[in-house]
């Protein structure tokens, strides 16, 4: 069953394989059914839900989305800034750490921890996790120490095996904790403001004139980006204004997130007088079904948005699947510095991510003013779930994301003059000292000093 962009097709009982996914164990009617109608029934429960947003006050307190009256940012007098380009291929075994030896005694053990993972060692590995949690008892310290900390209870999950339990859904308080640390993270990083304008801008040149569009979205956070693209349609089409639908794929236990995006992004596009629909596809049932798993509407426009996460989750296979339902273009966002892919050995991958990370707590820091208590709420509730997730997606093999690319003969399409100066334009109202826009061949990349923090970039099948 393959599917067309000119059809309507959903997600069906009768499963037939049909692509490299099917090396997979072969899912029965069941388990598919079963992962559909907890997603939906959870979803759907209203009496329950309004209770919980009395309970925690989510009204007053969690408005995920901007001011719809804000003006959007002007670059029409702008010069185009003069990008150069900016290598940020790092050699194998280099480790570019800012502290002197005597502050790095734990770094030695828990990349040898890494190795231990990588060669099955696992009565070393305990011996070294032994001595890394007198070494590392907190997250305190200096930012990477603060990483390693993180890092380590990802090895530890990895080596103990309970990665490969199912995780529970999250708890009320720790979702409204986890979207107070975004809204933090948000405040005072230029990561998300960047990330969201970069990927809308290539979005919104790619499917232009259309009046329906769909985004097919595989990490769709905490949905505030499509708050800020409704108010760009909204914006550009006065008179009749497109319908937007969105398709996310989440994790089975993102629950909570999934009511909290749906009713956020429903009552946005309403006070915009946007016609809006938002679906939630579980990853379990995307793995099983691909792109079968979801419904396409004959006449609409279609837009995919990526991230290395999905690829580490169920493998590349699926992107051979993009043909199918021809999308206007695919967006790549990078963003978690793990590398670029699970090819590289797996050590590689643990020092690539602590750089990254430590960095990306560096930059919060400068760009925080002094708030400690701000920051480790953002690390604790947002930078700590994401970094243990990247660690355990790192312990299983995947074929780099630009190799899967390649392989799935999708060709880079380069971002638009405006994409760039609204990038610089955006990033001047920052003002800290530290952040600047460079390219990397046809990707967009926001770095800290030297080192690269987000990367976006736009492919065509």
């Amino acid at each position: 069953m393959k599917v067309s962009p000119n059809t309507t097709t959903t997600a069906t009982s009768c499963y037939e394989p049909k692509s490299v996914l099917d090396l997979r164990r072969s899912p029965s009617t069941a388990d598919i059914a079963a992962s559909i109608i907890h997603l939906d029934n959870i979803l759907n429960h209203s009496d329950d839900w309004e209770s919980l947003m009395k309970e925690l006050g989510l009204s007053d307190d969690l408005n995920l989305n901007p001011d719809p009256s804000s003006s959007p940012v002007s670059t029409s007098q702008l010069p185009f800034p003069d990008f150069t380009h900016f290598p940020l291929t790092i050699a194998a075994d280099q480790i570019n750490f800012p502290y002197c030896s005597s502050e790095l005694n734990f770094l030695d053990d828990l990349i040898q921890l890494a190795e231990c993972f990588e060669s099955k060692d696992l009565q070393l590995a305990n011996v070294i996790l032994t001595k890394l949690d007198q070494q590392l008892p907190s997250p305190a310290g200096k930012p990477l120490q603060r990483a390693a900390f993180y890092f380590k209870e990802g090895l530890h999950s990895l080596i103990s095996g309970t990665n490969h339990q199912p995780n529970p859904p999250a708890s009320s308080s720790e979702v409204v904790q986890a979207i107070r640390a975004y809204n933090h993270f948000s405040n005072i990083s230029p990561i998300a403001m960047f990330t969201n304008f970069t990927a809308n801008q290539a979005i919104l040149e790619a499917v232009n004139g259309s009046m329906l569009v769909h985004v097919v979205d595989f990490d769709i956070g905490f949905g505030g980006q499509w708050a800020s693209f409704m108010k760009e349609i909204s914006n550009r089409s006065e008179i009749m204004k497109p319908m937007l639908r969105i398709t996310a794929v989440v994790p089975e236990e993102y629950i909570t997130e999934s009511r909290l995006i749906m009713d956020n992004l429903t009552q946005f596009a309403s006070d915009l007088k946007i016609q809006f629909e938002i679906e939630f596809v579980s990853t379990r049932t995307f793995e099983y079904l691909s792109f079968n798993s979801i419904k396409f509407i004959e006449g609409e426009t279609t837009a995919v948005l990526l991230s290395p996460w999905i690829i580490r989750r169920i493998g590349a296979g699926f992107l051979n699947d993009l043909r199918q339902i021809a999308p206007s273009v695919v967006l790549h966002v990078d963003s978690d510095g793990m590398g670029d892919g699970g090819m590289i050995s797996f050590r590689r991958s643990m020092i690539d991510g602590l750089e990254y990370y430590s960095t990306l707590i560096e930059s919060l820091e400068a760009s925080s003013n002094g708030g400690d208590d701000c920051i480790r709420k953002i690390e604790n509730f947002f930078l700590r779930p994401k970094i243990i997730t990247a660690v355990e997606a790192a312990g299983s093999r995947s074929t780099p994301w630009r190799e899967a690319f390649a392989e799935a003969r999708m060709r880079a399409v380069v971002l638009s003059q405006f994409a760039d100066i609204q990038a610089e334009c955006l990033l001047g109202k920052v003002q800290v000292n530290g952040f600047h826009v460079a390219k990397r061949h046809a990707e967009l990349v926001l770095c800290w000093h030297s080192r690269p923090l987000i990367a976006t970039s736009a492919w065509r099948c």
